[in-house]
């Protein structure tokens, strides 16, 4: 990717937010498919609420509301939807797990789901199976038409937007259209592309998304949201019960067990007000960035990434075109241990994954082009 030959004055991405990657100092950080370098932006939020805490404890409590008022916003600007449709939660696992768990599920009812999913959306599904649900297990490579045929009488469809070893970005439109015509729920687990890739739920007919905030999203670890609208709300019953669940929470006295209208009926007591700070300005930050160019610029490291590995006579993982690769990829050779090549990496400072056999790599938009380059030029 080179400059703009239309405004040659414009920095390009990757050099437009110096101040908010310090880390950049220290390492070339491929491992954003993991556990990402907060922005400085998310670190200063949280700082200024642990100093507000030291000093004042809870007396600028009107100020958390705020935040958290603010998160679900910023969510719900972020994949297109809305405010009162995002619940917080501790991460991607809890959130698939509140669907799970909750729905109306019975003996004999379908689902469909995935083989090489992450296990916070596969064990779930798995556990389903002893309860009499059936689960029609595919591959996330398969076919639109053969995943078609699958969700004709399922209840539900359960898929990443972006599988966590292979990179590889399912297109969400398409599986949307057939739950729509096939009367299936669509949920989602977008940790590996929100923040990277757009999302629009409406568009995309999704009725649950979960993502933690720690990964593309730029924010901490133990906190994230969950997506659910209006139609699956009336399906899922929360699991965890807590006096936040409840329409008037704020009253203490009250034993009125009515639920909250909007999604916050899944937040089960004090949230994670300090990863609330952290992910909200994070989101913020994202979308001041904008995803549709963080999009274009991961896209483009990804497949530097890919070409020069193969020029090298590596073996990359999985089917990488335009519309299918994402921010990760994954690669080998024969004869060669993964972890090896992770170790000899870090000893460069270039920080990668060892992930089942392969050398998980994942730039964010902030890595310049120079820095894969220098990456590639370390392997044998």
């Amino acid at each position: 990717m080179n400059r703009s030959t239309t405004d040659a004055s414009t920095p390009v991405l990757w050099e437009q937010y110096p101040d908010q990657f310090p880390v950049r100092a220290h390492l070339i950080y491929l491992n954003h498919a993991a556990v990402t370098p907060l922005c400085r932006r998310a670190a200063d939020a949280m700082k200024h609420l642990a100093d507000d805490q030291v000093q004042f404890g809870s007396v600028h409590y009107d100020q958390w509301l705020a935040v958290y008022s603010g998160l679900r916003r910023s969510a719900a600007k972020l994949m297109g939807g809305a405010a009162e449709d995002i619940a917080i939660v501790k991460n991607t696992s809890e959130g698939i797990a509140t669907i799970a768990m909750g729905f109306d599920w019975r003996a004999g009812d379908r689902m469909v789901a995935f083989e090489e999913e992450f296990p916070a959306n596969y064990y779930p599904w798995k556990r389903l199976e002893q309860k009499g649900v059936e689960v029609v297990w595919l591959s996330g490579f398969d076919s639109l038409e053969k995943i078609d045929a699958a969700c004709r009488g399922a209840r539900m469809l359960a898929i990443s937007f972006v599988q966590y070893l292979s990179g590889y970005r399912v297109d969400l439109e398409a599986l949307g259209e057939i739950c729509r015509r096939r009367g299936c729920f669509f949920l989602v687990d977008a940790i590996q592309g929100l923040g990277a890739f757009p999302v629009d739920v409406r568009r995309c007919g999704i009725h649950a998304l979960a993502a933690d905030g720690h990964k593309w999203l730029l924010g901490p670890e133990g906190c994230g949201i969950l997506y659910i609208n209006a139609e699956l709300r009336q399906r899922v019953t929360p699991v965890e019960f807590g006096y936040t669940n409840v329409a008037r929470y704020a009253d203490y006295g009250t034993r009125d067990m009515t639920l909250r209208p909007d999604a916050g009926r899944y937040e089960c007591g004090t949230l994670n007000t300090i990863g609330c700070y952290g992910l909200n300005a994070a989101i913020e930050f994202v979308l001041e960035v904008g995803v549709e160019r963080i999009a274009p610029a991961v896209q483009a490291l990804g497949d530097r990434i890919a070409d020069g590995v193969r020029e090298k006579g590596y073996e990359v993982l999985g089917r990488r075109t335009p519309a299918t690769g994402a921010g990760i990829v994954s690669f080998r050779k024969g004869g060669v241990e993964s972890g090896s090549i992770v170790h000899q990496l870090k000893q460069q400072r270039i920080v990668t994954a060892n992930r089942g056999g392969w050398v998980r790599t994942s730039p964010h938009f902030y890595i310049r082009p120079e820095e894969i380059d220098q990456m590639l030029a370390e392997l044998g």
